[in-house]
Parts: C-alpha cells; sequence; structure tokens
C-alpha cells in the first residue's frame, strides 16, 4: 500500500499531510450511552408533574386544607349539631362557651354553625363556576385555536366582548336584575363574564400543540380533524388550563364572598361567609371576633387555592422543571 493510500479505509487516496489512524473495530467496542432503561416507570406530563408535587409542602399543605373544606362542606352536620339559623336572642353577642364555641352573633345565632355551613355555600359556587368556565371556555378556545380562520376570528371577538366587562361590575348588575338568587343563578353569573380567560388559555395551548409531530401523524394516519382536536391536541393543551382553573376557583370564592358583602350575591335564607361578614361589620368594635372567624376561613380557602394554584403550574410547566 502506497504513502498516499495510508490511513483510509479501502485505500482511498489521500494528500500528504492529511494521514490519520483508524483504529479497528474491535478494539473499539459501541457503548450504549443512549440506553434506555426499560425497568424504569413510564409516564407523560402528568405523571411526571404528579411524582414531584408529591414531594413538595407547597402542594400537600393545601390539597389537605381543601380536602378538609371540602368534608366540611358536603358533610357540615358531622362537625356540628346546632342550627346556623336558629336564633336566640337572649344570648346575643355572648362570648364563647360550651355551647357556643365561637360565641354568638348580634342576631343571636351561633358563629361556629354558620362558619361550617358558610363554607358549603362558598365552596360550591366555587367548584360550580369553575366548571362552567373550564367547559365553556375550554371548548371556544380549542376550537377558535385548532381551526382557526374565520371561526377563530369571530369566537375571539365574541371573548373580547366579554373580557373587556368587569367581572363584579356585570354580575352586580346582572343579579340585580333577577327576581330570585341561589347558588346556581350566582354560578353562572360568574361564570358568563369568567370564561373569556380560560378561552384564551387554551387557544393558546392549542397553537402550539397543533404544529406537534404526533399531530401531524395522527392526521396521516386518516384521523378527522375533530378526533384529532379531542385525542390528541387537548389531552396535551390542559396544562395551563388546569393551572388557571385551580387559581380561579379561590378568584370565584372571594368574589361571591363579595357580592354577598354586597347583599347582591346570595339570599340571607343562605348561609354564607360573604354575609356573615356583611352582617358582623355593625359590631367591629365591640366584637370583632364575629367578623374574624368567616373572614378567616375566607381567607385561608382563598390562599390554599392560590397556593395549590402555584404548584401546579411549577409542575406543569417543562420549562419550570428543568430550572
Amino acid at each position: 500500500m502506497s504513502e498516499n493510500t495510508v490511513g483510509r479505509p479501502g485505500g482511498t487516496a489521500v494528500r500528504p499531510g492529511q494521514e490519520h489512524f483508524v483504529a479497528p473495530l474491535e478494539e473499539t467496542p459501541l457503548a450504549a450511552v443512549d440506553a434506555v432503561d426499560e425497568s424504569a416507570p413510564s409516564g407523560g406530563l402528568f405523571t411526571e408533574a404528579w411524582r414531584q408535587l408529591r414531594k413538595r409542602p407547597l402542594f400537600i399543605v393545601p390539597s389537605l386544607i381543601i380536602l378538609a373544606l371540602v368534608v366540611v362542606s358536603v358533610f357540615p352536620s358531622w362537625f356540628t349539631s346546632t342550627d346556623p339559623r336558629f336564633v336566640d336572642l337572649a344570648s346575643s353577642l355572648a362570648g364563647p362557651s360550651d355551647a357556643h364555641p365561637l360565641g354568638v352573633t348580634k342576631a343571636g345565632t351561633d358563629v361556629y354553625a354558620r362558619l361550617v355551613y358558610g363554607a358549603r355555600a362558598s365552596v360550591s359556587v366555587g367548584i360550580l363556576t369553575t366548571l362552567l368556565v373550564v367547559v365553556v371556555g375550554g371548548v371556544v378556545g380549542a376550537l377558535a385555536g385548532f381551526f382557526g380562520g374565520w371561526l377563530d376570528a369571530v369566537l375571539s371577538r365574541v371573548g373580547d366582548i366579554f373580557f373587556a366587562l368587569p367581572l363584579i361590575l356585570g354580575a352586580i348588575v346582572l343579579l340585580q336584575m333577577l327576581k330570585s338568587r341561589n347558588v346556581w343563578t350566582v354560578a353562572l353569573t360568574l361564570a358568563l363574564f369568567g370564561w373569556p380567560q380560560v378561552a384564551r388559555i387554551m387557544r393558546g395551548a392549542v397553537l402550539q400543540v397543533r404544529t406537534a409531530e404526533y399531530v401531524t401523524a395522527a392526521k396521516s394516519l386518516g384521523l378527522s380533524r375533530m378526533g384529532t382536536l379531542v385525542k390528541h391536541v387537548v389531552p396535551n393543551a390542559l396544562g395551563p388550563v388546569i393551572v388557571v382553573a385551580t387559581i380561579s376557583l379561590g378568584t370565584f370564592i372571594a368574589a361571591e364572598a363579595t357580592l354577598s358583602f354586597l347583599s347582591v350575591g346570595l339570599p340571607p335564607n343562605i348561609v354564607s361567609w360573604g354575609g356573615d361578614i356583611s352582617l358582623a361589620r355593625t359590631t367591629l368594635r365591640t366584637d370583632p371576633a364575629i367578623l374574624l372567624w368567616p373572614s378567616l376561613g375566607l381567607s385561608l380557602t382563598v390562599l390554599s387555592f392560590l397556593m395549590l394554584g402555584d404548584a401546579l403550574r411549577d409542575a406543569l410547566d417543562p420549562k419550570g422543571r428543568t430550572r
């Protein structure tokens, strides 16, 4: 073999100064540097998020508080046998006692019983409003982001109209027009003005997902556009929506309390934290504890949902998990 063919497999000629050594294959075995651990558990976005969340106190603590609130809301009779509407004027503004652990309101009702039963109305309005907002806003945002064109333009402009209306102001005007109000009417009113935010989040998430390779593969395999949207696009775009819905739930609970405080939300015959805060204004200077307890329950509930939303945002954000 000549000098010009040294160092090249197959004897290919090389110019002087370009010779290089190639080790035999048996001396450089291939290493499995990219081998996959088949014994490791498989998982997607939500599985990886759960593995991270179950170790974080920021997720565990508010989850336990919210779970306790749900149990209290569903089974209030487990925690008190006193009727929250029972009036005993002889005990008006009485302090804490064995019969009344947190005292008595000016109207003669038990503060602890009203605190327990008030959780049902506030949590119910928050959950119902969030479900309605996620369904309506999710459907509108998914259709607008996936199909685009004139449908996107129309749905986006409709969303902009409702988004421009303030939540509390719009709810006050609409609820004042209703002859009767209950949990459902308050939830529907809040959902009417609250769905555009979820629609925007879902639309943005769908716009990012619809160009993914698995979506293109699903279309090439003959799956219809609607089938692709339901089976592949929406499940992979739910992460941001879940985060916004969790934070919004606390916001809607605070909105219901604000409306009840202004006497345009739930009627007085329905026990709610906002209504109790409104009734306790007259005794703020003499008996501030009556105002403290419903305010504390409301604040703790809203804070728990905000903390839970922050934990979900950190876990469901792929960029956040790599930081």
